[in-house]
């Protein structure tokens, strides 16, 4: 199983980070021990000062396939949900003013939340699809699947032109803006439209 993420996906995020809007999707992967197991805490990572949420709507890829055209992309996912791709931020500042990839800030242990998921449905990617990120019971990001730069079906096929998607892949399609920080004892809650996904407290 492998986790592909998007960078800069939302026009908003990527002005607020002082990062260039991209003309192709962004794209970086967490190993499978990234994904944090249902039940188990999560740890603020010892090596970072400046933990960061990140809000994003997740696909669960349903369907073995390479070279995937636009047409066909929504064929090889089939369900949705809302996780956290959780950023040392401090950390990855100093990699990027290095010049370094970003791993270490991104794809460390437990780095990836994910929520309960939905089976999607043609009536549901007619419409767009709206979420959110509480911290601490206050509304701190909202998105909706309109606002994207690249589709899902767009990314779906655009990682498929170099790596090959396998069934139970997640991708984590870009955070809006509003991401911030995060301490010990604060509480996240995702949701998809107004259904709770995830509850994770910082311990």
């Amino acid at each position: 199983m492998k986790i592909f993420c998007v960078g800069r996906n939302y026009v908003e995020h990527a002005k607020e980070l002082q990062n260039e809007v991209p003309d192709e999707p962004v794209i970086f992967i967490k190993p499978k021990s990234a994904l944090l197991q249902p039940h188990t805490p999560f740890y603020y990572p010892e090596f970072s000062n400046e933990l960061h949420y990140e809000a994003e709507l997740v696909l669960r890829v349903s369907k073995n396939g390479k070279y995937i055209q636009d047409r066909f992309a929504s064929r090889y996912y089939n369900a949705i949900s809302v996780g956290i791709d959780f950023t040392a931020r401090d950390v990855q500042q100093e990699l990027k003013q290095k010049g370094l990839p970003w791993e270490k800030a991104k794809a460390w242990d437990n780095s990836a939340v994910v929520g309960t998921w939905v089976d999607l449905t043609p009536e549901i990617l007619r419409s767009p699809i709206n979420f959110s990120l509480k911290l601490n019971e206050d509304t701190v990001q909202k998105g909706i699947s309109a606002d994207m730069i690249f589709s899902f079906d767009k990314i779906v096929a655009h990682i498929s032109q170099y790596f090959s998607l396998n069934i139970g892949d997640l991708i984590f399609t870009g955070t809006p803006a509003g991401v911030g920080e995060c301490v010990v004892g604060d509480v996240l809650q995702g949701y998809l439209e107004d259904k709770k996904m995830f509850e994770v407290e910082i311990k």
